[in-house]
């Protein structure tokens, strides 16, 4: 059963749902420094991490499942719910699309990445935050992830490859346990950045991102899979035409894959 956006926005006023959007929102902003002119989506329960984007993007808009609910500002509210696998959106709409507390309980994966991939603009990216199969948080039903199914790497990878996707960068989060005492900002920070040296892949938390294939084609059925790659060419960012020369420049010059991996 998916929780309820009540529970999710409870779990972000508490000290750990603090310590946890710290933690994350700090890998955001080395996969995604610079949102300027870019449409983003959330999906799933974004809240948290739209507020900063909101800042420099030029539009964040974010789906939210039926059956989790959803809380409205007041205000005007750029929140839509409704089903994930039929998003109201046209195709190649959004340049960024951040999944978080999605995967984890979503009855049919395979619809909702390919219908994530659907509303994406060619080569756009998109950056799933799940919780990490081997990670203490996955055994903790007091935080939302907790809930639901948990994942590796290895599936995460297959699940982007049929739904036409490249991984291009890897990175965890979430390295202190999910209890009270490991919930201060120093010792939270002390304990993410010992498991980022000794412990990589230990962090409660993991987080890919995937690259939009256009260029690909994909067997009807998985039994005509044989293992051959599809036709590629080299992949570059979200086609904005603000950001095209920018991203262009910082793929010769740096990489977004998190070393630890």
């Amino acid at each position: 059963m998916r929780r309820d956006a009540i529970e999710l926005d409870r779990f972000y006023r508490t000290t750990r749902g603090a310590l946890a959007q710290r933690m994350i929102e700090r890998r955001l902003g080395a996969i995604w420094p610079n949102l300027k002119d870019l449409d983003v989506l959330g999906v799933g329960y974004a809240t948290p991490y739209l507020r900063d984007m909101q800042a420099s993007a030029r539009r964040c808009i974010e789906l939210m499942p039926s059956a989790q609910g959803a809380i409205a500002p007041a205000s005007p509210s750029n929140i839509v719910m409704g089903d994930e696998t039929r998003m109201p959106f046209p195709e190649a709409m959004f340049d960024r699309v951040l999944m978080i507390h999605m995967l984890e309980e979503a009855e049919h994966l395979p619809g909702l990445l390919r219908e994530t991939w659907r509303v994406m603009a060619p080569e756009g990216r998109v950056v799933i935050a799940t919780a990490a199969r081997a990670g203490v948080w996955a055994l903790s039903d007091a935080t939302p992830f907790g809930h639901g199914r948990p994942f590796s790497r290895g599936q995460l990878t297959h699940l982007l490859d049929d739904a036409l996707f490249e991984p291009v960068a890897w990175s965890r989060a979430l390295y202190a346990p999910p209890w009270r005492w490991a919930s201060g900002k120093g010792i939270a920070s002390a304990w993410e950045k010992a498991g980022e040296k000794f412990w990589p892949g230990l962090g409660g938390l993991i987080l890919v991102e995937a690259v939009k294939r256009t260029n690909a084609l994909r067997p009807l059925g998985r039994a005509a899979r044989n293992g051959a790659r599809a036709l590629d060419e080299r992949t570059r960012p979200a086609l904005s035409p603000q950001q095209i020369n920018t991203d262009l420049r910082s793929e010769k010059g740096a990489s977004y894959d998190d070393p630890a991996l």
